[in-house]
């Protein structure tokens, strides 16, 4: 009986064991499983084409009074704008080429494509549908990573998807419901969540955490710049946004606020965010023109060397994955275009 008694005992205790263990695991592929039934597409179909009268299929490319006498006219978001000014500026100098460029957003430079204004327009996000216009061929740069930024003064410095997402629904809403990097429950007061919901019609991005904006919490502070993300995080200890880091440098934000890691992953990881395991990003997109109407292949050579270049921005700095790494990784293109995520 002792003996029967003894391994009774130990049967139980292997049981419980097993039992947390198993239950460890239901619980993060429950997380998991939650985390992706709350996020919205990644890319949309590369076959599908918006369709347009023959008359604007037709129609030669008409470059406004800034572009006038340009070789190249282009048309960028402000963020791919920031990140490859600089090689357009070089390529211009090296090639004698006059190349005019207009910081925007991306309905501005989905705007100035659809009225054949440019030669390129560039974009921080995937093409919606309505952006696949006939003629138009889209080239990815690259995806940056999309970073979680509070004050610096906030103890919190790692959370998970799920409890991002459950932050920005509302279920989350005190920071001493999260740990700091000791254990500790975070300090502070309500959690205030601020956001720029941006290219509602485009896959990706924002869509990658929730995707509809009626999925956030009643309490998000909505703004309409990157500008106003950054000073509501800089002058918040109870605040958090998302921005991508070459934002928090351009506007010198960085020693006020600083990025959370998620899932144990930092946005600068570049090697976490190839592989899917840092899973908010934006992607870099630039366009070119096909057909005779609307072809500049001058333009056609400057993208070539963009996304060719892209493998020289440092990769460390902003959390940038190019095209070429990502092709490394598992990612899906068509042609030159990322349509699919490796997992």
């Amino acid at each position: 009986m002792k003996k029967t008694g003894k391994t009774s005992h130990h049967f139980s205790a292997a049981a419980a064991a097993l039992f947390a263990f198993v239950f460890i695991l239901s619980a993060s592929a429950f997380a998991a499983d939650s985390a992706d039934k709350m996020k919205g597409p990644a890319f949309t179909d590369p076959a599908r084409r918006f369709p347009m009268p023959a008359a604007w299929v037709n129609k030669p490319i008409q470059y406004e009074g800034w572009a006038e006498k340009a070789d190249i006219a282009v048309s960028l978001e402000q963020d791919v704008y920031q990140t490859i000014l600089p090689l357009i500026q070089k390529y211009a100098k090296e090639h004698n080429l006059k190349i005019a460029v207009k910081e925007g957003t991306c309905g501005i430079a989905a705007g100035m494509l659809s009225r054949k204004t440019v030669d390129m327009g560039g974009f921080c996000c995937p093409p919606g549908k309505e952006d696949r216009l006939p003629g138009i061929k889209y080239h990815t740069l690259g995806i940056v990573s999309k970073a979680f930024l509070v004050h610096t003064l906030n103890p919190v410095d790692n959370v998970s998807s799920q409890q991002l997402i459950e932050m920005f629904r509302g279920k989350i809403y005190r920071w001493s419901e999260l740990r700091d990097s000791s254990g500790k429950p975070g300090a502070g007061g309500t959690i205030r969540t601020v956001a720029r919901l941006h290219c509602q019609t485009r896959p990706g991005h924002w869509r990658l955490l929730l995707d509809d904006d009626k999925f956030f919490s009643p309490r998000l502070v909505e703004v309409g710049s990157i500008p106003d993300v950054l000073n509501a995080v800089a002058t918040d200890r109870d605040a958090v946004g998302w921005e991508v880091l070459s934002m928090v440098e351009k506007y010198k934000k960085g020693d006020r606020m600083k990025p959370l890691r998620v899932n144990g992953y930092s946005p600068t990881d570049y090697e976490a965010l190839a592989s899917g395991k840092y899973p908010y990003y934006r992607t870099y997109t630039i366009t070119t023109w096909e057909g005779p109407a609307v072809e500049n292949e001058k333009a056609r050579k400057l993208v070539e060397y963009l996304v060719k270049e892209a493998d020289s921005l440092d990769p460390r700095r902003f959390g940038f994955a190019s095209a070429s790494r990502l092709k490394k990784a598992g990612w899906k293109f068509s042609g030159d275009e990322l349509v699919k995520e490796p997992r």
